[in-house]
């Protein structure tokens, strides 16, 4: 005898098994996506990682140099090997009077001996930064392309300079003068450029507020001391307008190995700092 089973679905049932395969079917799609958007970020997170790691790697190997510089200067700090720079001694003002035999002999007319301490200056006008360790040469530019406003010129001379030394703005003060006087230098620059003076201004920012700069300009000694110091964008242009006192304003691209913003050192002549008030000094 053959049996014949019957499967009976009630037409109620129908819809609650599409309902059943369609919230399936939505939770599959949901989980996919989660999947991929996580997948995505992921990935994502991979690329920016890499390419942080490979444009660091760069940065260091374009400014080698630089940054060997700073790690040295920081591990010194962290081991307590830094040692005090011979140039500080030229921060020091020499008191050229003669002494009082001195002054007894050439009275008698015995015998006529200079001044001993006389301090010998330098043949080029020169920068000295005891406290970066750092005696670099100023160098002059013409600033006929100033005058003319041919940017792209400046800009060639000024690059062209900054291989033999630090360089004066053109249109800026010179010491001794009222007015401000902006030297700028490199912190970094490209390995293959044939200067010498690429890093300079690599330890720029270890200067702080109170520390001494000397200026050989022009066969005269000025002693300058820091007063300020700040970040600015390039675009602020301030930093080489004239001040109505004698100003010293140095200026150097930060972070070093990029151009994104410049720092500024701002000095004033200790001469000026020490005129006395109402008869008090003035500091």
């Amino acid at each position: 005898m053959t049996e014949y089973f019957k499967i009976h679905i009630s037409p109620h049932e129908v819809p609650e098994i599409h309902v059943q395969h369609e919230v399936q079917a939505q939770k599959a799609e949901e989980q996919e996506e989660k999947r991929t958007l996580k997948t995505i970020l992921k990935d994502a997170a991979r690329q920016i990682i890499a390419s942080a790691v490979i444009l660091g790697i760069g940065i260091l190997a374009l400014n080698w140099s630089a940054y060997y510089e700073i790690a040295k200067n920081e591990v010194q700090k962290f081991t307590g090997t830094q040692v005090e720079s011979p140039l500080n001694k030229l921060t020091e003002k020499k008191d050229v009077t003669p002494s009082a035999k001195i002054i007894q002999a050439n009275t008698l007319n015995t015998q006529n001996i200079p001044p001993l301490n006389i301090e010998i200056s330098p043949s080029d006008n020169r920068l000295i930064i005891p406290r970066i360790n750092q005696n670099i040469p100023v160098v002059r530019i013409s600033s006929e392309s100033l005058i003319r406003r041919d940017w792209n010129a400046l800009e060639k001379e000024m690059q062209g300079a900054l291989q033999q030394g630090v360089v004066h703005y053109p249109g800026t003060s010179v010491p001794g003068e009222s007015g401000n006087m902006a030297i700028t230098g490199h912190s970094s620059y490209f390995p293959w450029d044939p200067g010498r003076f690429k890093d300079v201004f690599a330890l720029l920012h270890e200067v702080i507020v109170g520390d001494k700069i000397v200026m050989y300009w022009e066969g005269k000694k000025y002693i300058y001391e820091v007063s300020d110091i700040k970040v600015v964008l390039p675009s602020d242009i301030s930093i080489l307008k004239q001040t109505p006192e004698s100003t010293l304003t140095l200026i150097t691209c930060t972070p070093v190995g990029t151009n994104l913003k410049r720092l500024v050192v701002t000095a004033k002549p200790i001469e000026d700092l020490e005129k006395s008030i109402d008869g008090k000094i003035k500091r």
